[in-house]
This record gives C-alpha cells, sequence and structure tokens, in this order.
C-alpha cells in the first residue's frame, strides 16, 4: 500500500522525487514501529494511541517538533489517500495532535554585561552621538519600552520630577512608567548636551545630528554596534534590552502582572515567556552550585 500511495504522489499529484523519498522513509519508519509492538498489526487495525506512542518515542531520540510534525503529515496524508481509495474503513491520525513547536527563549543580556556597557568610561561623555546612543540603551534597559515606543518619545514624555515616562505603544494604548534616579539625570544630562549640539527641529526626545527625529534604523544599528562590545548574543538588537528588562526585573522579585504593565502587554500569556527564561537561569544556577547536579 506504501508504494501504491507513493506512485499516486510521483504521478498523480507530481510531487518531487524529494518529497516522495521522505514521504516513503517517514511511512516505512512508522510501519516498522507498529510490526515491532505487534507483528499481526497493520495500516487497517491500528489505533490512534499507536501513533501517538510512535510520536512520543521519536520524542524521547530527541527529535525536534517540526520534524515529528513532518512524519505525522506523511502518515496523515496517506490514510486520506488510503480512505479515499477504501482501503481501510477509519483515520486512526484524524484525532492525533502533532506537538507545539517550542518557541525559542528571549535572548538578554547579564547584569555584569549592561553594567559594563552603561560605564562612563566607555564612552567619550562630552561627544554628542556617544552620550544619546549611552542615554537611549540605559532608556531600554531602565523601561523596557519598545523601538517604536522609544523613537516616538517627544520631550514633554519625560516627567522629571516624578520621574515616570508617558509612553504611547501598540493601537496607541498609553502607559506609564517610572524609572530612577540614574536615568532621572543621564537624560537631563543628555538633554543639556543635545540642546547645546545640535538645531533642534523636532519635538522629539531622541535627535539625529541634523535635529529630526531619530529613525528606528539609525537606533537598530547605534546598539548593535555598542552591545558587540560587551556580548557574543546573536541578536544584539533594542529587543534584547527590553528582554533584557523584563529578565532583570523578574530576577528581583517583580510580579508576572507588574511586568506585564510596564511591558504594555495585552495579555498574561505574553508576558509568561520570561518565566522560562529565568527558570532556564535558575538550571544553571543549580547545576554549577549543587555537588549532585
Amino acid at each position: 500500500m506504501i508504494e501504491e500511495f507513493l506512485n499516486y504522489l510521483k504521478f498523480e499529484l507530481n510531487r518531487s522525487d524529494l518529497t516522495v523519498a521522505r514521504y516513503g522513509d517517514d511511512l516505512r519508519t512508522f510501519k516498522a514501529f507498529f510490526k515491532n509492538l505487534d507483528t499481526h498489526l497493520s495500516w487497517e487495525s491500528i489505533d490512534s494511541d499507536i501513533i501517538r506512542d510512535w510520536m512520543e518515542s521519536m520524542m524521547d531520540k530527541g527529535n525536534s517538533a517540526s520534524s515529528i510534525n513532518r512524519r505525522l503529515s506523511a502518515v496523515r496524508s496517506f490514510y486520506r489517500f488510503a480512505l479515499s481509495r477504501k482501503k481501510v474503513d477509519s483515520d486512526p491520525s484524524h484525532s492525533v495532535q502533532g506537538p507545539k513547536k517550542s518557541k525559542p527563549l528571549p535572548q538578554f543580556l547579564k547584569e555584569s554585561e549592561m553594567n559594563e556597557i552603561l560605564d562612563p568610561k566607555m564612552w567619550a561623555m562630552d561627544n554628542y552621538a556617544d552620550v544619546r546612543t549611552r542615554t537611549i540603551i540605559m532608556t531600554f534597559y531602565e523601561t523596557g519600552i519598545r523601538l517604536s515606543e522609544l523613537t516616538g518619545l517627544d520631550d514633554e514624555a519625560v516627567d522629571f520630577q516624578n520621574h515616570q515616562l508617558k509612553v504611547t505603544g501598540k493601537r496607541n494604548k498609553q502607559r506609564i512608567i517610572p524609572f530612577g534616579e540614574e536615568l532621572n539625570t543621564t537624560l537631563e544630562n543628555y538633554i543639556l548636551l543635545r540642546d547645546h549640539s545640535v538645531t533642534k527641529c523636532s519635538k522629539a526626545l531622541f535627535l539625529s545630528d541634523y535635529g529630526g527625529r531619530m529613525k528606528n534604523e539609525k537606533v537598530r544599528y547605534d546598539v548593535r554596534k555598542n552591545l558587540s562590545k560587551v556580548c557574543s548574543l546573536k541578536e544584539r538588537t533594542p529587543h534584547v534590552l527590553r528582554h533584557t528588562f523584563a529578565t532583570a526585573m523578574l530576577n528581583h522579585d517583580t510580579g508576572l502582572e507588574s511586568l506585564r504593565k510596564l511591558l504594555g502587554h495585552a495579555s498574561l500569556s505574553t508576558t509568561e515567556i520570561y518565566t522560562h527564561t529565568t527558570f532556564e537561569q535558575l538550571k544553571r544556577v543549580y547545576k554549577n552550585a549543587h555537588p549532585r547536579a
């Protein structure tokens, strides 16, 4: 029955030789699996539990969710064909759900790396471009705002007296984010140097060398260039600094609901991914510290 299905793929559906070969490999592998369980089993007699057992065995061997779902897709296609040709009476794969693809954990910088990149000794503190980039990195790290939110900030968004920032997020939703004394002072010094260095032709907080609002592309470039000095992460973007903020907050006992509001997430489920990040960090700490780890 496998060969008949493969001929159907090749000659009626005009699938590539590679696709046909992969489907054949997957189906023969599954057949070997259920025959190993019981030689009397056949395509007509297996049930959904056997398919689930096969998937579980692949997971135990370290196969990825993508790989398992691809093989499950081959079995489903085979059964659709077999049903249409009345070679089987039912499709046991119909009710089987494939494993969910795991989302990659957010990348983030260590606190020591952030301390290093924000050290004034790393920057020319009388140079506008340097001071601007350092202030931008600190703003990302201390507030967790998105790139578009940062470049959208105007001077009036900063409340120096109350140490808080009014941010306009997705769907024009506004939120207030508190910040500390260090960022307060850094922003004040940045504005003094900015107003002395460039001719302001925008109400924006962060200005280009020509006095206009900073572009997202320029901020990405400056962040990537400078994060490269202290970390070897594959991603060195403003969003990594947002991840770094979230991870630091959770590591210092911030509740998920409070973090959700600070980040401007509509749903708590979006924020929960950071708990996986901190748990992975705890596992590394445990492995390094526990004598029997």
